[in-house]
């Protein structure tokens, strides 16, 4: 073997040659203990997304995030539900409102479940107010016309059971607004506002011990609802099968779709 010309010494074992793009960060807003991003959470993680989750609910001497207050470094924003109404006194809610609107004017990708889906609708001019009746347990959805063709449903049942625990609804749309899903006691399950922005009312993120949670945690709403706990399992055991197959497939339409896999190369 013939000598280098040159004094070698080779990297030492902790270096790497190989480029490690930034993740891309999405923000999620977290609302409660219990209102984690779950299957959705999961699925962008999966596929190299990171996510920074702010519990916007908490002050910062109980391990609570501020909301921010600018938009750097963000490449998307996912909003929770939580056991809040739109237009609760809490300081954090004005804030998080002017938020989602300079997100959505921004166009980043957004996304709004349950509370988080009236507060983008809020943020965006729509209605919000409160029921006659809450809507809890597995409830038959129905997707629209409009949301027979959008790409962000593709794969789901055009009518399947999803899980709700709400008692305000999204009243009337803001403008410009897509109407893509509905049920028999909530019109606006879910929709869409301009490119990148969506909201469901129904809980797609949650697993079977999360609903068990829910049921727990949110006892009056269901029996409001006129449901106990025997009548939400003997639902579950019937529809969750095919709920966590549809929901699966929304989480993955909005990670694959929602958020562009060129985000993850991003500087």
């Amino acid at each position: 073997m013939l000598p280098l010309p040159f004094p070698y010494s080779p990297l030492p074992i902790t270096h790497s040659l190989r480029y490690h793009p930034p993740m891309a960060t999405i923000l999620v807003f977290q609302h409660g203990p219990s209102q984690t991003p779950g299957r959705l959470g999961m699925t962008l993680r999966d596929h190299g997304f990171k996510l920074d989750i702010r519990r916007v609910d908490l002050p910062t001497d109980q391990c609570g995030h501020p909301v921010p207050t600018d938009l750097d470094n963000i490449h998307g924003v996912i909003t929770l539900g939580g056991t809040q109404n739109v237009g609760d006194p809490h300081p954090w809610m004005a804030k998080e409102l002017d938020f989602l609107k300079a997100a959505h004017e921004a166009q980043l990708p957004l996304f709004g479940i349950c509370l988080g889906h009236q507060l983008i609708a809020r943020a965006l001019g729509g209605e919000i107010g409160k029921m006659d009746t809450p809507e809890a347990g597995f409830c038959p959805v129905d997707i629209q016309v409009p949301g027979q063709t959008h790409p962000i449903l593709a794969g789901m049942p055009w009518r399947h059971h999803q899980f709700q625990t709400h008692a305000h609804e999204v009243k009337a749309l803001p403008a410009g607004a897509t109407l893509l899903a509905s049920s028999d006691k909530c019109k606006v399950q879910a929709f869409t506002a301009g490119v990148r922005t969506f909201g469901f009312q129904f809980h797609m993120e949650l697993d079977r011990p999360a609903i068990d949670t829910f049921l727990k945690e949110q006892a009056g709403l269901f029996t409001n609802a006129g449901l106990d706990a025997n009548a939400v399992s003997a639902q579950a055991d019937k529809h969750y099968e095919m709920f966590a197959r549809a929901s699966n497939t929304l989480a993955l339409n909005i990670t694959t779709l929602g958020f562009a896999t060129t985000e993850l190369l991003r500087a």
